[in-house]
């Protein structure tokens, strides 16, 4: 089979020249545009398809195509770049991306006075993993000694080959992107550091402020967090204490607020990410501290992302804030939020109050007056004391599947080819019904050369009986014996070209109507049958519940595709056969149905058992698994 597609694509009657092949000083600037490690991505990509395509002899149009983020293709390059390339070459590079394998078509091109008759080979190769490309180059190459002259295989090799390039691009900018964000994060994990060291808001504060003016290059970082629906400054770089009510100190908080109420980064100057957001604070910030001044603000997130804050940062001197240092501002406050929320809860006066709280409703309970709290108190009481002296049905709940109570296969009798198969799982069968057909050419010729070898070796035989050759007779005999063997051979599997189902039932496995045709080998399954008049029900129980299972015990079944219909069922048989499934052991319990004369019943429908396992308390059945996990871990971890 060739690793390649075929396609006869519709193609003008004419195509251009090969291009001309380009200088060496145009070659070496294309290898210097794909040698360079921070060139533009662009022009790396213009550069390989001009060399590649000036690999391949003949070549007259390329085409580069890159799947973008979004799922959809974009045109990354094309050669030469003074020529549009033809529109089947898109085509093309699409149907690669999309087969996951190259892609070949022809075009017949007119002969002209100066040039003899030709055709154009169009080639697409796919770029990057056999499984998922991330694009596909395709060129047209003239071939002028028509169809039997061109090797597609040899130059989708080579196509695939230079394929190389672009996938080294690709991870490139993947390891550039993953650095810049490991990078992020090494400094924000630094900082989250630096405020785990103490213990007291205001120091963690005003040490994460003079990190970041570090790390940052900032004149001055500010933070503030949210108090009485504004922002509250609480700790500036380079300051040890500051007037909460000067004119600095009101612009960031300004600012704080501008950020917090929108939601998202501000800054100004705007960046292209910050374009859209109002930064009127933020421009009397830098105006009051000095002309060339830049401010940035991010929101400092807290727990589930809802905001407690926001950092200010400036630089002057007409230093700008570019998009990665808002990106390391932002990943820095989102590792730092948290932390710093937890200090300000544990240092504010809310968690003496929640502690003053439970004593104050302690003192409530058992001192005078409050009628309704004691009375609520002693209605719980009484319901505790219910649940644990009164006793309900403890039933094992699980997963539970039917399956027929026996099950018949039909098999291939030997190797042969399937002519037909007339049914499909899900058909309902009579005994004696034909389920599929073997084809019988090769046996019916062995069956007639068998014959014509018996009849031969009779002539032989009645020869020598005529003859008394007797020796001749009994070797005739012995041969004569042989080939009647194989002729009642070959009848016997004419016989059994047929596929009948051995009893009534329904096909549950085995669909052939894709496979006419296909050989099967001698005793492989071809359908298995069940009847629809006698179930077993599997129960999956939990090796935590298996105690509480013995035979003879009842239960309720309810499936799936009748939620509303419960039957009964008896457990026949509880296997020592386990299974693992969701990092949990369970055990195959069987049972019979007390009523399978449901006409909508059918193997494999699957539903939840429920197993009568006794009287218990309430308490009990709603607790006994929480308290047998904690007498597990008990025993494991207590010396």
């Amino acid at each position: 089979m060739p690793d390649h597609v075929v396609t006869t694509p519709s193609l003008p009657a004419d195509q251009p020249a090969p291009a001309a092949r380009p200088s060496v000083a145009a070659r070496d600037a294309q290898w210097d545009a794909i040698a360079s490690p921070d060139g533009d991505r662009g022009a790396f990509c213009q550069a390989w398809l001009g060399l590649l395509c000036t690999q391949v002899p003949g070549t007259t149009n390329g085409l580069l195509v890159l799947r973008r983020e979004d799922g959809g293709n974009m045109v990354a390059g094309t050669w030469p770049m003074d020529r549009v390339a033809p529109n089947e070459l898109g085509r093309m590079a699409e149907r690669a991306i999309a087969a996951k394998r190259s892609v070949v078509a022809w075009g017949r091109r007119r002969a002209t006075p100066d040039r003899p008759l030709a055709v154009d080979l169009f080639v697409a190769q796919p770029i990057g993993p056999a499984d998922q490309p991330v694009g596909a180059v395709s060129v047209c190459v003239g071939v002028a000694g028509g169809i039997d002259a061109a090797d597609p295989d040899a130059i989708a090799r080579q196509l695939r080959w230079g394929g190389g390039w672009i996938d080294s691009l690709l991870w490139r900018v993947r390891n550039q992107s993953s650095s810049e964000t490991i990078s992020r994060a090494s400094v924000g994990l630094d900082l989250l550091a630096v405020v785990s060291e103490h213990r007291r808001l205001k120091r963690a504060a005003m040490a994460v402020v003079n990190e970041l003016a570090i790390r940052l290059r900032c004149d001055r970082v500010s933070l503030g967090l949210l108090h009485r629906g504004g922002a509250k400054l609480a700790s500036m770089s380079h300051a040890a204490t500051f007037q909460n009510r000067s004119q600095v100190v009101d612009a960031i908080e300004s600012a704080m607020e501008e950020c917090l109420f929108q939601g998202a980064p501000v800054t100004f100057p705007a960046l292209p990410a910050t374009q859209r957001m109002i930064a009127v604070a933020h421009r009397d910030l830098a105006t009051a501290a000095g002309p060339g001044t830049a401010v940035a603000t991010v929101v400092l997130p807290g727990p589930g992302g809802r905001p407690i804050g926001a950092i200010t940062l400036e630089r002057q001197g007409g230093q700008e804030f570019d998009a990665d240092t808002l990106k390391l501002a932002e990943t820095t406050a989102s590792l730092i939020g948290p932390v710093i929320h937890l200090q300000h809860e544990a240092n504010g006066w809310i968690g003496g109050r929640a502690v003053d709280s439970v004593r104050d409703g302690v003192r409530m309970l058992l001192g005078r007056g409050r009628p309704s709290l004691k009375l609520a108190a002693i209605a719980a009481v009484a319901v505790v004391l219910y649940l644990t002296f009164a006793t309900g049905e403890y039933r094992v709940t699980a997963k539970s599947v039917l399956e027929g109570q026996v099950q018949r296969a039909a098999a291939a009798p030997f190797d042969g080819f399937i002519t037909t198969a007339p049914v499909r799982p899900g058909d309902r069968v009579r005994a004696g019904a034909l389920l599929a057909t073997l084809d019988d050419k090769d046996l019916t010729l062995e069956r007639a050369r068998a014959r014509a070898e018996r009849e031969k070796l009779a002539d032989k035989y009645r020869d020598a009986l005529a003859k008394h050759d007797r020796p001749t007779m009994v070797m005739a005999a012995s041969q004569l014996q042989q080939a009647e063997s194989q002729l009642a051979l070959a009848d016997y599997k004419l016989s059994r070209t047929r596929i009948t189902a051995p009893i009534d039932g329904l096909i549950v496995a085995g669909d052939l109507s894709q496979m006419l045709g296909s050989p099967v080998e001698k005793g492989k399954v071809l359908y298995e049958l069940a009847p629809l008049e006698d179930y077993r029900l599997v129960v999956q129980v939990d090796e935590r519940d298996l105690r509480h299972v013995e035979l003879g015990q009842q239960g309720s079944l309810a499936l799936a595709g009748m939620p509303s219909q419960r039957m009964g069922f008896t457990v026949t048989r509880v296997t020592p056969i386990s299974t693992a499934e969701e990092g949990r052991n369970f055990f195959r319990v069987e049972g019979r149905l007390t009523d399978t004369a449901d006409p909508r019943l059918r193997p494999g429908m699957e539903g939840v058992a429920k197993i009568d396992a006794g009287s218990h308390s309430l308490v009990w059945i709603w607790s006994h698994s929480v308290i047998d996990w904690l007498r597990l871990a008990a025993w494991k971890w207590l010396p």
